[in-house]
């Protein structure tokens, strides 16, 4: 089952600036893919081939100045089509976390029930990057990964509307009524008790409800999930990684963390005392703490177990910057300029500074034969694939 089949970027000027950018993505259905598309190709394991493709629709705004339809193909008029007359919900759902997933399995039996489809709309980037850059989140997890579990709880469809100043100038009534009636003719919202919406947060659930009673729309506010008596969040999420505290943070996330990025050559003094890693960069999620790390690491449709080395080389190098460094493990080969994701399992340690190089390749032996054995014994491997036989 695909998760994203295609996103279409929806460019009307003559409606407002929710249309200035609008991607509608199908989760559960595939269409075709027309050979005049512009195509990204992105990187995941190949026996789910959840994402093949982000396609985007271009020049929609001239087509329409000149009166022509702006559905380019009918498979994107279905697309577009597909995210109407259904049940939405509005947010950033950044890391998809078990809070989200108990609203976003509302909306999907009440979608059941109304006979449409549960439509999931992410505000991308999150508004506090465009007022106040320097305060904004590190994001949890990019778009296509939370629609990959967006997919998994049920949801249909996944709105991408771009944060712009001309979108976070709208007011609460001209956000409902661009987005929530002309644009998506929904027909019911699911929400939660701290929602906020428009021009300086100036809509809340009150408004909401009377904007839904006007346009007989029903509305169900879903109250916040809570754990060990705090509320779910992905601020707290993000705490918990920022403290190395992996395993809590999945409990809460439905799942491990999962970073994704490019690798890159490093000193290659990992490979010349006997356990070479996968240096990691452009990476666009949190990461944990510095320490190390037992996981899971993905590329090209292969998986691998893998120790995690997250911070400075205080052995070889005390003042040195942080890296990020996979070793995987039965493996031999490199990746340079291939996309590595990688989940975190558990930490097995803090960083720590060795006397001398023998000690420290000793310790490493004893990282590897810990991660091997506890990632041996896990009973699930949660979505990733059958890692393959290391015998081959």
């Amino acid at each position: 089952m695909n998760l994203l089949e295609t996103s279409i970027d929806v460019r009307i000027p003559s409606l407002t600036a929710i249309d200035s950018a609008i991607i509608v993505s199908r989760l559960n259905t595939r269409q075709p893919v027309p050979a005049d598309y512009t195509r990204s190709p992105l990187p995941f394991s190949a026996d789910r081939k959840p994402v093949t493709d982000i396609v985007s629709l271009r020049n929609i705004a001239e087509r329409l100045e000149a009166g022509l339809d702006p559905a380019v193909s009918e498979s994107s008029h279905d697309a577009y089509a597909a995210a109407r007359n259904g049940v939405i919900t509005i947010g950033n759902f950044d890391g998809v976390h078990r809070g989200h997933a108990t609203l976003l399995r509302e909306v999907k039996t009440l979608a059941d029930q109304l006979g449409g489809p549960a439509v999931a709309v992410i505000l991308d980037p999150h508004p506090a990057s465009i007022l106040r850059p320097e305060a904004a989140p590190q994001r949890l997890s990019w778009i296509e990964r939370r629609a990959e579990k967006m997919e998994s709880l049920g949801i249909d469809c996944l709105v991408v509307c771009e944060t712009t100043w001309e979108f976070l100038r709208m007011t609460a009534d001209q956000f409902f009524d661009s987005l929530v009636v002309e644009r998506l003719a929904a027909r019911a919202m699911v929400e939660g008790p701290n929602f906020f919406f428009g021009r300086d947060r100036g809509g809340d659930v009150k408004r909401l409800e009377v904007l839904c009673h006007e346009q007989n729309l029903r509305l169900r506010i879903v109250d916040a999930s809570q754990a060990e008596g705090q509320m779910i969040s992905s601020t707290r999420i993000r705490g918990l990684l920022n403290d190395g505290r992996v395993e809590e943070a999945a409990d809460l996330l439905e799942g491990p963390h999962r970073i994704r990025g490019i690798v890159v050559q490093g000193d290659q003094r990992g490979r010349n005392i006997g356990f070479p890693t996968a240096n990691l960069d452009q990476i666009d999620v949190v990461v944990p703490a510095p320490g190390v790390y037992g996981g899971v690491a993905a590329s090209g449709g292969q998986i691998f177990d893998a120790a995690i080395h997250i911070g400075p080389n205080p052995t070889f190098e005390p003042s040195g910057s942080s890296k990020v460094e996979i070793h995987l493990l039965d493996f031999e080969g490199d990746l340079y300029g291939e996309e590595l994701t990688v989940d975190f399992m558990f930490k097995l340690r803090d960083i720590a500074r060795f006397d001398s190089a023998e000690i420290l390749i000793e310790q490493l032996r004893q990282d590897v034969g810990l991660v091997r054995d506890r990632l041996t014994n896990r009973l699930s491997r949660l979505d990733l694939p059958v890692r393959p036989d290391s015998s081959d």
